[in-house]
């Protein structure tokens, strides 16, 4: 059982309540939401709500979200490019496109899915029967290297590491715009947007601590350049949120960039270059890379010959 508790802000005003708990919790459907409103499973103020009763700013939410029960995921033979495999881990180096766990919209097809079948069922069970053996993600397109658990204590072990930000994660991306300097430290707050739930905003006062270093490789003219980026902290969309606020969107990102996207490209160009963690029961330090991509590689050539 899963409680979330969350206090309305101005945006969340005039809602009703079922709306109101499906925009603060974008996990779950509203026909979700309303089937565990009329169950008993929410509260307005204390009281228990109803669907149709209406939020104000400062009013105090509170929902329980059962388990999910009698739901699957089935092992499907998914080609996957396994970098490195051991009885505790699996390294896969992920394609674009390749949504990492079953969701709303992606029942199958998933990197939950082929790893089911790759390890026949063996993963860790932490993360509950949707994420099995998965401790970090990294987005739909979003390419490169990304670790699963085979079992609890790996995922216990890897998880306290990316609490404690001792993973090394290293980006490539490209960006809108040239530098004046070869390098550059973006530190902010960050957390949800307050207006557009399914993306993340720079917030002062209320975010999580960010931090990303960065340097550039090579600028493209005036208009762009490839920069790569090294996380200390692994807030989510944490690089695109950065560069965004420093007037640096990357390419293809029409969720933090322009609208607009002159290339035509399917996403971010995002690239997990390189992971680095202690091995879970080995205790010495592994580091994973991954080339770029073809179409990333394509669209450096492309940059090149036009920015010239």
């Amino acid at each position: 059982m899963e409680e979330i508790k969350f206090i309305a802000q101005e945006q969340d005003a005039g809602l009703r309540l079922d709306k109101a708990i499906a925009v603060n919790y974008p996990k779950v459907s509203r026909s979700y939401v309303q089937k565990i409103i009329e169950s008993g499973g929410a509260w307005l103020n204390h009281n228990t709500g109803r669907c149709k009763d209406m939020v104000k700013a400062g009013d105090l939410i509170e929902v329980l979200i059962p388990p999910p029960e009698g739901l699957a995921v089935d092992a499907e033979d998914i080609p996957l490019n396994v970098v490195y495999e051991d009885d505790d881990i699996i390294v896969v180096d992920k394609p674009k496109g390749l949504v990492i766990h079953p969701a709303a919209g992606h029942d199958t097809g998933t990197l939950v899915n082929g790893l089911l079948h790759h390890c026949n069922g063996s993963l860790s069970g932490i993360n509950g029967i949707l994420r099995p053996g998965i401790v970090h993600r990294i987005d739909k397109n979003t390419t490169g290297i990304i670790v699963a658990c085979k079992n609890d204590t790996a995922h216990r072990s890897l998880a306290e590491q990316f609490k404690e930000h001792s993973i090394t994660r290293q980006y490539n991306a490209l960006v809108y715009g040239t530098f004046e300097e070869p390098e550059g430290r973006i530190e902010t707050l960050i957390s949800r947007h307050p207006e557009e739930r399914m993306k993340m905003a720079v917030n002062p006062v209320k975010g999580k601590f960010a931090a990303t270093n960065y340097q550039v490789l090579e600028q493209f003219g005036t208009k762009y350049s490839h920069i790569a980026c090294k996380l200390e902290t692994g807030r989510t969309h944490q690089i695109r949120v950065h560069m965004s606020s420093i007037g640096h969107p990357l390419l293809g990102d029409t969720m933090y960039g322009p609208k607009k996207d002159p290339f035509h490209l399917t996403g971010q160009t995002l690239h997990a270059g390189v992971l680095g963690f202690i091995h879970p029961t080995k205790g010495e330090y592994m580091e994973f890379s991954s080339e770029l991509p073809d179409y990333f590689n394509e669209l450096i050539r492309k940059l090149r010959a036009t920015c010239a």
